[in-house]
């Protein structure tokens, strides 16, 4: 079933009372009377003037509007306020709002005797079947949140149980129908939307902090420097949410009180003031602090208002070049001397932690031979002038070096590196007693070994530094590992003290090591070190030797191979291998023993014939390769084992087998070698 005429809508809420202070003696914005008291009538009579309002903006009153927080009363141009139908309750207060864009205010009307209401809503059914209710359902009703409206059942008022918040909430959905005694729908449900008329009742909030800017200094008017924004949480179709920005206060307040400016609608922060008073280095402080104030209602007085600090840096850029302290600076340094001799100093106006300030020295002059560098001290910006090749006093005494100076960071085009950006630095070589030097170093001869005792390897040659002192020189052994070494300590003559051996463990490589000292006639004495090599030729004075000595063979043994000698011999090619074997006839029968070769360094002893459990000596002669060779006689001792059920016994093997005539002639070979 279709309603059968419109339903009729209003909403009472409630309003905040805003009040505004008087500064101006002559005009005050706002209503000249704030607070009306009358009694509850009987009724409310349409279009009868309750009471007169006055609102003045000083402006000439442009645009006036009014509103009213019941919806059953307007206010005239005149400033009338009358009911717009006859009505009785309309609770305890009634507020009056003024606006124009100039100014607003609030007026207060008190209702002695008046009821008290939270708010409401008459919805109007003139064709309603009697009997009927009415019912409201919806968000706020019987949805989450809820309780919030509810309907009379009998009248159709709908009324508001608590205060209602537009940032919460801004409208909502309700829907009225009525229904029979049983509860069965008649009409509708019909939409019924409230919306809630937003209050000025949150302030501007800035949400995005901190807030640091950085601006080069110089740089120029009207550069903008960063934006502050705030935000607020009241309807932003209405003035309660429309933000003016300010400067509230600037500190410090030098060179000028208003170095920045904002705009009052984008929140956009300049400078506005000449690039020469936004220098860093004539500041007081580069930092500024800003207290910047948003205020909603189009920054009027009535609006609410919120702060924030912004932090503004006047960055610094290169346009001072450092300068040297002084044109000249002096430096003393030891002749072989290596480290910092002299820092330079330098001044610079920019900012200590850009590269601005940092200094880069460069040796522009004076150093050929690249004996000095210069690094820069990077907590003094200091230059550090070092000598990294020690100076010799003999050759200069003195250096001049000229140096410049410049920045990490290139200067700004207009600025450049003046005369005061170079300086000289004066060097003297302080002349120090030097050890004297072996020329060359190291000294190297050959010579064969075992030379006769008392032979002349060398005459050293070492030279004093100090030419211009004329001292004398004097020479003395070291270091002589072996003992082999004598020094004249005049002339430098080196000769042999005993025979030269290159099997010994003190030459290594054949190359024998030595070491001499020239101290000069100074006052304290320098002393200076110098290397002798001597490389030691070979002479076939070793005789080779066999191993192993020891052999076991079993006496019933089918392969009757014996043992696999090796040969070796300290001296070095071709005074080692081949080597020849041979088994010393003279004292052994041929018919037993056999030797064969089988490469240069190795043989094979083996039996002819199986023999009795015993321990035989077989000598063995091994020659060398040299000119003359060089021979050597080894016994070599075979045991002869029985060898029955895996097992080998070697124990009580008789009597040795050889006689005295061998060993006599082996040791007389020896002899003969020697």
């Amino acid at each position: 079933m279709q309603p059968r005429t419109p339903l009729l809508l209003c909403v009472l809420l409630s309003q905040v009372l805003l009040l505004t202070s008087a500064e101006d003696l002559d005009c005050t914005p706002g209503f000249q009377q704030k607070l009306f008291h009358i009694d509850q009538p009987a009724q409310f009579i349409e279009d009868q003037a309750i009471l007169n309002l006055t609102f003045n903006d000083c402006k000439g009153n442009n645009k006036l509007h009014y509103e009213v927080s019941s919806p059953y009363f307007k206010v005239n141009h005149d400033g009338s306020l009358v009911a717009l139908k006859n009505i009785s309750a309309v609770g305890k207060t009634l507020f009056v709002h003024a606006r124009t864009p100039h100014a607003e205010d609030m007026a207060e009307l008190v209702i002695v005797g008046g009821k008290d209401i939270q708010g409401s809503l008459q919805v109007v059914d003139s064709d309603r079947p009697e009997g009927s209710k009415f019912r409201l359902t919806g968000k706020g009703v019987d949805q989450e949140p809820k309780g919030i409206f509810r309907i009379n059942e009998n009248t159709g008022s709908v009324s508001v149980t608590r205060t209602l918040d537009r940032e919460t909430i801004a409208t909502y959905q309700l829907f009225v129908e009525t229904t029979d005694v049983n509860g069965k729908t008649l009409e509708g449900p019909v939409p019924l939307e409230v919306i809630v008329i937003d209050q000025n009742d949150n302030r501007p909030i800035f949400r995005e902090g901190p807030y640091i800017g950085h601006v080069m200094e110089g740089s120029p008017t009207g550069t903008t420097v960063m934006r502050m924004t705030a935000f607020d949480a009241d309807d932003p179709a209405t003035d309660n949410a429309l933000l003016r920005y300010n400067i509230r206060q600037q500190t410090p307040d030098k060179p000028s009180p208003n170095m920045f400016y904002i705009d009052p609608e984008k929140g956009d922060i300049v400078t506005v003031v000449s690039p020469a008073l936004l220098d860093r280095e004539t500041l007081e402080n580069p930092k500024y602090e800003l207290i910047i104030e948003a205020q909603d209602m189009a920054g009027l007085d009535v609006g609410l208002t919120g702060t924030a600090t912004a932090t503004i840096m006047i960055d610094d850029k290169n346009d001072h070049p450092p300068k040297f302290t002084k044109k000249e600076f002096q430096a003393t340094v030891e002749e072989g001397a290596v480290g910092v001799i002299v820092n330079l100093t330098v001044e610079d106006k920019d900012d200590p932690t850009t590269g601005a300030w940092r200094a880069v020295y460069t040796i522009i002059n004076g150093n050929p031979g690249q004996s000095f560098e210069i690094h820069t001290n990077p907590q003094t910006n200091e230059g550090m002038l070092s000598v990294v090749k020690p100076l010799d006093y003999e050759i200069s005494a003195f250096h001049t070096l000229l140096i410049k100076v410049e920045n990490e960071d290139p200067l700004v085009p207009d600025v450049s590196y003046g005369p005061s950006s170079t300086a000289t630095v004066h060097i003297t070589v302080l002349d120090v007693n030097e050890g004297p030097v072996f020329y060359p170093d190291p000294m190297m001869v050959t010579r064969q070994e075992n030379i006769s005792v008392g032979s002349v390897l060398l005459t050293v040659n070492a030279t004093d530094p100090d030419s211009l002192q004329h001292q004398t020189i004097r020479y003395s052994v070291y270091k002589d590992p072996a003992g082999w070494l004598n020094i004249n300590p005049i002339n430098g003559t080196v000769d042999t003290t005993a025979v030269l051996d290159r099997e010994s463990p003190f030459v290594h490589n054949s190359v024998y090591a030595a070491l001499f000292l020239a101290i000069d006639s100074g006052n304290p004495p320098a002393t200076g070190t110098g290397t002798l090599l001597i490389t030691l030729e070979d002479v076939n004075d070793n005789a080779p030797f066999i191993y192993p000595t020891v052999a076991e063979v079993c006496d019933d043994a089918k392969n009757l191979s014996v043992v696999i000698l090796g040969a070796s011999d300290k001296d070095l090619h071709p005074n080692t291998d081949p080597f020849k074997f041979e088994i010393h006839k003279q004292a052994v029968p041929d018919k037993v023993w056999k030797i064969s070769k089988i490469n240069n360094t190795h043989a094979l002893v083996s039996l002819l014939q199986n023999l009795n459990k015993a321990n035989y000596h077989l000598p063995i002669m091994v020659t060398d390769s040299g000119k003359p060779p060089m021979t050597n006689v080894t016994d070599l001792r075979i045991q002869v084992c029985s060898c029955k059920n895996s097992k080998v016994d070697c124990n009580a093997a008789g009597a040795l087998h050889f006689s005295a005539t061998s060993v006599l002639l082996a040791s007389l070979f020896s002899l003969a070698c020697l």
